[in-house]
């Protein structure tokens, strides 16, 4: 018998007696910490801070809205009407299109907020807890911050403006500068008196001198966790590892050792190829030259590489002298251990092919020690990111890559890149017009306390020669979004394809996109301003511009698209709507007011300004709660049954052969089985909606039957208008096809077109959707 698989199998089994016992804390509902309320305090003579709401993109109003339902529901939020502080949003998408909110507390709490002093722990007291250790589990709590309640007290400083109205935190948010110690001194609360265990920032590691005991300390750490209503992530937890790394140290049964992850970038850095690289790794080098003794005399093969007159050959004196420098800058003498009492710093830099990160001390005498080095290639859709966008992900990459470092204290982030310095300042509001990935990012370093300043290249050598020289990735290709309502299919009007061919091909456009993509400007021009105002918000995807989520458009398409537009021949506002959710190119507004002006069919048909309204309909808060019908036409010898959904604008339009009663109970007959029955039907006094037939059809599926008052059929206003415009359209292209395929074009056009009112499209609000906005 293998008594060795049958104690593993008695272990599994025991484990699994545990998790089982404890499923409560690992359900997936939020948790609710008992007993500890967090209250936050600001400076004295601090003034609060009440700003506007931002602008919320219509294509995702809807997701916001949901959000901030689920979070209402889950008591994260609650409504409130007044407040003295009011922090803006910033909806933030995710790589799986789910939607985050977050407020911007960057511009508003966070530099007036009393910073809480609780120290994070000492690496040599985590250590010494865990000493002794034969394996080891790791438990991630899930969203840590949620799961702390704010005292009533404090509530008001984290106040979030949104277009629908004001919520209060009742939970401490993410963006906090406060919330890390807030949280380290819960945690360690809560964990008192417990052995075994020891809790950095969110995670938890248990062990035990043996499995008997590590088990013992998992079920008492559990029992402690549910105890305090507090949540983890299963998928995230670890159990019985023989090893872990931890804040730039290995654990494992026989002690303490460093990290190979430290030196990794630097022990496996790949072999220069050309001059240009063996610059940049004699720079790294250069840089901490004063901790690696009898440097030149080691480099001396390599400095002869640089001799203009010589031919590249890489050796295998080369060879060696790479090989043996890379081992002295790994050694002890060069890198320093990671000690909370000291000045932290994060140097990042990006090359067209690779990100480097060096986390550094700096010493009392004044001079920057290496904690640790990191490195990687840029996958192929990460090497078509803008210029920026790459010097943006080095830094993500190195706060992440070194979270444990600089997670909960205050440290300074080094970068090349100027325009960094303003985007992503401690002070500056996370960027509501750049793109999704860039929000992301923002937020992500929005919980960190951090300086950040500029270096030039030249004396940027550290970062920047691990960036041309970065170890392969191993991470797996995302999965690549498709951003574009143009499909690429041959029939569409305007493919991405097009648009990729026309922006490389125009003298302006390839300029802009050279600039965004390398950084390099020549003479500019009137032509170029408008784009190098913009230039932190350029983006490129699939080798077209954009400006934040809108495809910018090349001058050869651009009458094409306005054309587009147009071909339901709505009106100036209805085409600003459609173009501001989708495209954008310089003077597109007065391009679109010349082209609604031009329109001999729109200005024949031109009525004059509706009245308003006599009765003020209440919003509903769903779809299909209340509907307005009417009747159109004649109209090309037809009449039409208009039914309008009041919350999404959504219509519906019914060829009619007759307007009788029976037909028209048909037709609602057939709607309401596509789309159910609503709530309440409001009408005018035709004699086919007065009758006892139509009257016996309302009352027996239980719809309150509303008629407008006599005389005034304006109090039926929003089916009116919709009659109206879409006579207008039929009229105006009545050489176009056939009256369905004319009418189809319409509708479609209308759906997805963001309403005036609700400031979304009627597809959008009402399935949380969106179609292309025209059928070939």
């Amino acid at each position: 018998m293998n008594w060795q698989e049958v104690r593993l199998v008695s272990e599994s089994t025991k484990l699994q007696e545990i998790l089982n016992k404890y499923s409560e804390v690992f359900s997936e509902e939020l948790g609710r910490m008992k007993d500890i309320v967090v209250k936050l305090t600001v400076k004295p003579g601090s003034r609060p801070k009440c700003l506007k709401a931002r602008p919320v993109a219509y294509a995702i109003k809807p997701k916001v809205e949901a959000e901030l339902k689920r979070l209402v529901k889950a008591e994260v939020l609650r409504p409130i009407y007044t407040s003295e502080w009011a922090t803006p949003i910033v909806p933030v998408i995710k790589k799986d299109n789910s939607l985050r909110l977050c407020g911007d507390f960057k511009v508003t709490v966070n530099p007036v907020l009393t910073l809480e002093q609780y120290p994070l722990p000492l690496i040599e007291d985590l250590f010494s807890g865990l000493a002794g250790g034969q394996r080891f589990s790791k438990i991630d709590l899930c969203q840590a911050y949620l799961q702390m309640r704010v005292d009533p007290s404090s509530q008001e400083l984290l106040t979030i403006v949104t277009h629908k109205r004001m919520f209060q935190y009742q939970r401490l948010p993410f963006g906090i500068t406060s919330a890390p110690a807030l949280f380290q001194r819960s945690m360690d609360q809560i964990l008192s008196g417990l052995t075994g265990v020891q809790c950095y920032s969110d995670d938890l590691l248990i062990t035990g001198k043996d499995d008997y005991e590590q088990l013992c300390n998992l079920d008492a750490t559990l029992q402690r966790l549910q105890s305090f209503g507090l949540k983890v992530k299963k998928d995230k937890c670890e159990f019985f590892c023989p090893s872990v790394e931890y804040l730039g140290h290995v654990i494992d049964s026989s002690g303490l050792h460093k990290a190979p992850s430290k030196v990794k970038a630097i022990v496996e850095a790949p072999a220069p190829q050309n001059v240009s690289q063996l610059r940049s790794f004699l720079g790294l080098l250069t840089y901490y030259a004063k901790f690696v003794p009898n440097l030149a005399n080691r480099l001396k093969p390599l400095h002869e590489l640089l001799n203009k007159t010589k031919k590249w050959e890489w050796t295998k004196k080369c060879e060696d002298s790479f090989n043996e420098v890379k081992i002295a800058l790994a050694q002890s003498e060069v890198l320093t251990h990671f000690n909370p009492a000291l000045p932290v710093q994060l140097a990042c830099d990006a090359s067209p092919y690779g990100l480097g990160a060096v986390v550094s001390h700096i010493m009392p005498s004044g001079e920057e020690k290496p904690i640790a080095f990191a490195s990687r290639t840029l996958n192929k859709a990460e090497c078509n990111y803008a210029q920026i966008e790459q010097e943006a992900l080095a830094i993500v990459f190195g706060v992440k890559k070194f979270h444990q470092f600089l997670f909960g204290r205050r440290f300074t982030l080094i970068t090349d890149h100027r325009p960094l310095t303003s985007i992503f300042g401690p002070h500056s509001g996370i960027p509501s017009l750049a793109a999704a990935r860039m929000q992301r990012w923002a937020l992500l370093l929005s919980a960190h306390q951090y300086d950040i300043r500029y270096r030039r290249s030249e004396i940027h050598a550290n970062a920047d020669g691990l960036s041309r020289l970065p170890l392969p990735t191993t991470r797996p290709e995302p999965a690549k979004a498709d951003i574009f309502y143009f499909k690429e299919v041959d029939d569409s009007p305007v493919t991405a394809a097009q648009v990729k061919k026309y922006t490389r091909t125009d003298p302006v456009m390839s300029k802009v996109l050279n600039l965004v993509l390398r950084g390099e400007m020549g003479e500019m021009s009137p032509l170029l301003r408008p784009y190098v105002s913009r230039m932190n918000e350029l983006t490129v995807e699939a080798g077209c511009l954009l400006w934040g989520s809108r495809v910018i458009i090349p001058p050869p398409l651009r009458q094409r698209i306005l054309e587009e537009l147009h071909s339901g021949h709505c009106g100036i506002v209805r085409m600003k709507e459609i173009a501001r959710s989708y495209l954008w190119w310089p003077g597109v507004d007065s391009e679109i007011e010349e082209k609604v002006k031009a329109c001999s069919a729109c200005q024949k048909l031109r009525n004059t300004p509706q009245p308003a309204p006599l009765h003020p309909w209440q919003w509903p808060e769903e779809q299909w709660v209340r509907v307005h019908i009417d009747f159109a036409g004649p109209l090309e010898d037809h009449m039409f049954l208009v039914l309008l959904d009041t919350h999404s604008k959504w219509p519906e339009v019914e060829v009619m052969k007759s307007t009788s009663s029976m037909k028209t109970v048909e037709a609602l007959r057939s709607i309401f089985g596509r789309f159910g029955l609503t709530q309440q039907l409001v009408s005018d006094n035709g004699p086919q909606l007065v009758s006892e037939e139509f009257e016996a059809f309302m009352k027996s599926n239980g719809i309150q039957h509303i008629r407008s008052a006599p005389y005034h059929p304006s109090t039926n206003c929003l089916a009116e208008l919709f009659v109206q415009t879409m006579k207008q359209a039929l009229k105006s292209t009545q050489n176009k096809g056939t009256l369905n395929q004319r009418l189809n074009t319409f509708l479609l056009s209308y759906r997805n077109t963001p309403h005036s009112t609700t400031k979304v499209s009627p597809a959008t609000a009402m399935y949380k959707r969106q179609d292309p906005v025209w059928i070939c």
